[in-house]
């Protein structure tokens, strides 16, 4: 590369030379004889520019320079050896189809390592090498654009576009690199829906059932069939509403949003019976029935439906409306439809006294194929269809269903009482039971027709084989069809018969004042009528026979439903009669004329100067020199409070109880009687006589309880003596047992405590009662040997042998 020399150098080998900087001994390395400077590796001006070096002489002997160090700057001059490379080794782009010519789909960029200071190396131009004339390319941006008018997504979606990028301003000997634009047309709204001009399809196969010989089937056409446009449809009359009955679809060559489709009915004759909704999943058209059909007034409708989309753009509204339309035809199918009634509701009337089996009206139902035609013959289908096994299976079925009139019945969950009936032939209703307009006014039953099916014959042939295989074999059999049966209200009204007497609206008791006046009203009679005649009530009131003469009161008829009682003399006295009971006559001017009689109940009471009623008791003036009411108030205050001190002094007593000897209501067993007096030991055989209780006979006769005062005194019963020997566990249950069965016992509780231990103690009794028959002196020696709990016990009996030794 170049040779350094220092004016010191003789050329007789004292000098070194020496390098250092960038790359110094690997990059670039030094002769350092001759100092000549060269590269070991080849120099990339895009990994590193420039190299900064340092160069010096030296003594070899001494080491010590001998001119100052020298530094030099390596430049590395570019040449072209780099292609352009693109960013992206594969772009991918959108345009939407039908744009314009230029319309921007995608910007490619290319990259070029060498020095774009220096020459042409880093000026790139881009070209198209695939995908013309679709697609162009601006040489020096690498902007992509349309080249072609009108590019139809329908009729292709993906193009694959190949772009150059090549340096030296795209002059010969540049380096180029190429990458790939993959672009898709996305869809627009270029494309109205179409129905199907096609011709009908073939007949579609569905095996319903097996029939006799197993080489014949059962097919049935399709669904739908489609001609020029047109769908043909069945559905049977009994279809509710909302039955879907077929579905028509209309194609649409955009895809998503711009695919969506809306069905309307627009025209036909049958814009109120039927409706089409779209099924968003399948963008079909779904016919529905809107409202009841009936094949008796209509058999085919014809409809038209359009197919719309809903989302139009204005700018591709010039290839054409977006809709397209087709002919729906619907056949209604004739169904065994069940008795229609002549009327929605039948209303009646009866009297209440009509007598049983009275017919009271009829009901009329009839069979709508009946009318139309008195034997239903279903249509004949053939159907012709090849199977794969080569077989061609002709046939044709029959089925014949006579229609005969309907049979009536009552639902008798209407008429529990079974009140009515039904002539099941004619429809005639008449009664079963006697009426009562008072008890139920309105009757309302259902009435029930059903009807009768006569069946013949159904019949399968093959005309392949000329044999005829009979499903039903016999005579005509006539069966109830409950399935095909109606119901209608039946509203059955009683009417009124004068069955019932005129009686009081209440029940009657008023007075009269002592010094009443002459035809002075005392009461005014109202009357009521279960009837209910047509005209109204019109009552009449009167006295009853046997009391209109020589009566105190006399009746006034107010001629409009009421009536009054008036006196009919100046003055009464409650002495004499406290106490009237007038009978009054009602009748009705109904036919037949009913009546009934009724009793007043009138006293003869004192009243004030207002005629407001004082007192209706005789007894109170018969005596009027009796206590006044303070002086009755005050005898009940006395004897209210004398009461009351009886019942605190007897409440009293009952709390004064006798303390028992015994306090505590714990277990009797815990009770412990604490004496606070040390007895004597041994020494002290007077603490208690064994012997007194084995001898009941030194109890002392009179001697009595001390804590409860007896009632009556029993002598005591001489029980037996007991053994010497007796063991006291034995005593003591022997005088229990005594003690039970003792009849002369007295009847309140006693308690009789005895401190046994029992045998089979490891310490023996402790007791002193057995000393009295010990001849010799105990050694107590033992009780030291029983632990802390007997030490006290050890040290008194302890103490005692010790002073009888000394």
């Amino acid at each position: 590369m170049l040779q350094l020399h220092s004016d010191q150098d003789r050329g007789d080998g004292s000098l070194k030379y020496i390098l250092s900087g960038d790359g110094a001994g690997d990059l670039f390395i030094i002769n350092e004889n001759t100092g000549d400077i060269q590269a070991t590796k080849r120099l990339d001006r895009e990994e590193k520019p420039v190299y900064i070096l340092r160069a010096q002489a030296i003594n070899r002997r001494t080491g010590r320079p001998v001119e100052p160090e020298s530094e030099f700057i390596i430049k590395i001059h570019d040449i072209n050896d780099n292609e352009p490379i693109f960013t992206k080794e594969v772009y991918t782009a959108t345009v939407p189809e039908m744009s314009d010519v230029g319309t921007f789909v995608v910007q490619v960029t290319a990259t070029d390592a060498d020095d774009p200071t220096y020459g042409n190396s880093a000026k790139v131009v881009y070209s198209i090498l695939q995908g013309q004339p679709y697609f162009s390319v601006e040489s020096e941006t690498g902007i992509i654009k349309t080249a072609l008018l009108n590019m139809d997504r329908e009729n292709r979606e993906q193009y694959q576009v190949v772009i150059q990028a090549k340096d030296m301003g795209g002059q010969m000997g540049g380096l180029s690199g190429t990458t790939t634009v993959n672009i898709t047309l996305t869809d627009v709204n270029d494309n109205p829906p179409r129905f199907p001009q096609s011709p009908a399809p073939r007949m579609s196969k569905r095996i319903a059932t097996w029939i006799q010989p197993p080489t014949c089937y059962n097919f049935f056409p399709p669904p739908a069939i489609i001609s020029n446009g047109t769908y043909q449809f069945k559905t049977p009359e009994s279809s509710p509403p909302g039955t879907p009955i077929g579905r028509i679809k209309a194609s649409d060559a955009d895809v998503g949003e711009n695919a969506e489709i809306e069905y309307s009915i627009t025209d036909g004759e049958g814009l109120d019976m039927f409706d089409v909704i779209t099924d968003q999943e399948t963008q079909e058209g779904i016919i529905t029935v809107k409202k009841l059909l009936d094949f008796e007034k209509k058999k085919v409708y014809t409809l038209k439906v359009e197919a719309s989309n809903p989302h139009v753009e204005p700018r591709f509204l010039y290839l054409g409306p977006f809709k397209d339309s087709a002919t729906v035809r619907i056949v209604v199918e004739d169904v065994d439809e069940p008795p229609v009634f002549s009327k929605l509701a039948y209303i009646l009337q009866i009297r209440e006294d009509a007598q049983i089996n009275t017919t009271i009206g009829s009901v009329t139902a009839q069979d709508p194929d009946a009318i139309r035609n008195p034997v239903n013959t279903n249509n004949v289908s053939t159907f012709t269809t090849t199977l794969s096994l080569g077989v061609c299976c002709n046939y044709t079925r029959k089925k014949t269903l006579s229609n005969l009139l309907p049979v009536y019945s009552v639902d008798r969950h209407t008429d529990m009482d079974r009140i009515f009936n039904i002539d099941s032939g004619n429809g005639s209703i008449f009664t079963s039971k006697l009426l009562d307009r008072e008890t139920l006014l309105w009757h309302n039953i259902t009435v029930i027709a059903t009807e009768i099916i006569q069946q013949r014959e159904e019949s399968v042939h093959d005309e392949n084989e000329g044999v005829e295989w009979m499903l039903y074999k016999g005579n005509q059999q006539s069966t109830y069809n409950p399935k095909q049966s109606s119901r209608v209200p039946l509203y059955i009204k009683v009417l009124d018969v004068n069955d019932n007497a005129p009686e009081f609206a209440e029940f009657y008791e008023t007075f009269v004042c002592e010094k009443a006046k002459a035809d002075q009203l005392i009461q005014t009679l109202r009357a009521v009528d279960k009837d209910d005649p047509y005209s109204g009530h019109q009552f009449s009131f009167s006295l009853a026979p046997e009391a209109a003469s020589g009566s105190n009161f006399t009746i006034q008829d107010n001629k409009d439903n009421t009536a009054g009682i008036l006196t009919r003399k100046n003055g009464y006295n409650r002495h004499e009669m406290s106490t009237y009971l007038l009978p009054v006559v009602i009748s009705d001017n109904d036919y037949p004329v009913q009546s009934s009689t009724g009793t007043v109940t009138v006293r003869v009471c004192a009243c004030d100067h207002h005629g407001n009623m004082q007192s209706c008791h005789a007894e109170a003036l018969i005596h009027p020199t009796g206590l006044s009411t303070g002086a009755l108030v005050a005898i009940l205050l006395c004897i209210v409070i004398l009461l009351v001190t009886v019942v605190l002094f007897a409440a009293l007593r009952r709390q004064r109880k006798k303390e028992p000897l015994i306090i505590s209501k714990e277990d009797i067993r815990d009770n412990i009687v604490s004496y606070n007096d040390e007895g004597g030991g041994e020494e002290d055989t007077q603490a208690f006589d064994i012997g007194t209780l084995r001898n009941p006979e030194a109890i002392e006769d009179n001697k009595l309880r001390r804590d409860i005062v007896p009632e009556a005194l029993f002598l005591p019963r001489r029980t037996p003596t007991a053994r010497d020997n007796t063991d006291v566990r034995d005593f003591i249950n022997q005088r229990l047992k005594e003690n039970d069965t003792d009849p002369t016992a007295p009847p309140y509780d006693s308690l009789a405590t005895y401190a046994y231990e029992g045998t089979g103690s490891v310490a023996d009794s402790l007791s002193s009662l057995e000393s009295v028959t010990t001849d010799g002196d105990q050694d107590y020696d033992y009780l030291s040997d029983w632990g802390p709990r007997f030490k006290k016990l050890a040290d008194m009996y302890g103490g005692v042998d010790s002073d009888k030794d000394s």
